[in-house]
């Protein structure tokens, strides 16, 4: 099939399995869920999901970048592409959360250097 546009199973699986909660790893009897690991269908089912998704969003905001004659697509283009598409409700917390991160990634080099001294 297309596996090779796909994300990486093993990163799907884990943040699939990091999202359930440990209680209900323990007690959950659900289909997807056999001996405490996450079934190879609905692995690959939100692999697959998550792909698309994935692809659907880059693919808006590059073309935002080719209207704008730039080559890189950066946060701004994939929060306009989101809210494009109709994903308003994730807008405001991915703004929070894409500020932290610039914030973060502003500071790394002086916390890197403070550890160094």
């Amino acid at each position: 099939l297309f596996q090779d546009r796909f994300l990486p199973i093993a990163n799907v699986a884990r943040i699939m399995k990091n999202a359930i909660p440990k209680s209900g790893k323990a007690s959950c009897l659900s289909s997807i869920l056999f001996l405490d690991d996450i079934a190879k269908d609905a692995k690959e089912c939100v692999q697959e999901c998550v792909s698309e998704f994935v692809s659907f969003i880059t693919s808006e905001a590059s073309d935002r970048c080719h209207q704008e004659k730039r080559k890189t697509i950066n946060g701004e283009d994939i929060l306009f592409a989101m809210s494009t598409l109709g994903f308003d409700n994730y807008i405001e917390p991915l703004k929070v959360y894409l500020q932290k991160y610039r914030e973060v990634v502003v500071l790394l080099p002086t916390l890197k250097q403070d550890q160094t001294h």
